[in-house]
């Protein structure tokens, strides 16, 4: 997988990945002080390797303030050997797919690539609304055949501003899935 191409005027490729948080314990005092399990967080770095594997190097991260969110995070950027600072968002927490999508469209224009770490079901229809159809035909069949389990993610290229993303704007090039 190569990397975005930056081009001149309005022609800008850029790579959104969306990943689901990790296996996370099934307590705690709240939602959202909920930590990963041994599971997830092994889970978490296998992800990170594979993106590493992929050639994924992000220029931003956008990632939910709940703790196996920033958990799942720490453990990407691990396995991938990411040396980067996540912008933590109480909004991506309880978002649904518009404010989720209203979140990256902030995204700063310089950045080429972002990753996205969330929660179900929002992460999983987001990519499934992302998605132009027209992507890697072995990506689409497991993303729709595997849903969206804990530490899955889908890799995007979307055109244009991160201002314009919206439903359809986005090929998919992969899709990662690990053991669910």
């Amino acid at each position: 997988m190569q990397e975005p191409v930056r081009e001149t005027g309005s022609d800008v490729r850029r790579r959104l990945v969306l990943v689901r948080h990790a296996k996370a314990e099934p307590t705690a005092p709240s939602d959202h002080g909920r930590a990963l399990a041994t599971r997830g967080l092994a889970d978490g770095e296998r992800a990170g390797r594979w993106l590493r594997e992929q050639g994924i190097d992000p220029d931003a991260a956008l990632v939910s303030d709940a703790l196996r969110a920033q958990q799942t995070f720490e453990q990407v950027a691990g396995g991938a050997g990411w040396d980067l600072a996540p912008e933590l968002s109480a909004g991506l927490y309880d978002a649904g797919p518009d404010t989720a999508f209203d979140l990256i469209r902030q995204t700063d224009p310089d950045v080429a690539t972002l990753v996205v770490i969330g929660h179900n079901p929002t992460m999983g229809y987001l990519a499934e609304l992302v998605d132009d159809g027209d992507g890697d035909a072995d990506a689409t069949t497991a993303m729709l055949t595997r849903g969206f389990p804990t530490s899955a993610l889908a890799v995007f290229t979307v055109p244009g501003d991160w201002s314009d993303l919206g439903p359809g704007t986005g090929r998919l090039e992969a899709f990662y899935a690990g053991d669910g």
